[in-house]
């Protein structure tokens, strides 16, 4: 049986390291059996405040949305959660 692809291309290295960026410094790991979550805002400041990357404000918007898009985050009431896959 074929695996299944997604015919989406992939997501780029900068906006997978802006997901890793916030899933360090946004989210809260100690958080054991609830999702990790931090306000959008918070991530947008985040991702214009690191070191890691140098993003201007709208690379920091279309990064998230990009993210959301894709799956690696759903938002409720203006918080990010990271999408956890399904054992």
């Amino acid at each position: 049986m074929n695996d299944i692809i997604d015919p989406r291309p992939p997501l780029p290295e900068w906006i997978l390291d802006a997901y890793d960026v916030i899933c360090t410094q946004g989210t809260d790991p100690g958080n054991h059996g609830t999702p990790q979550s931090v306000p959008r805002e918070q991530a947008h400041d985040i991702l214009l405040s690191t070191d890691e990357l140098a993003l201007e404000p709208m690379d920091a918007d279309h990064a998230l949305t990009r993210l959301l898009e894709r799956g690696y985050f759903y938002e409720v009431d203006g918080e990010l959660r990271v999408t956890t896959p399904g054992n």
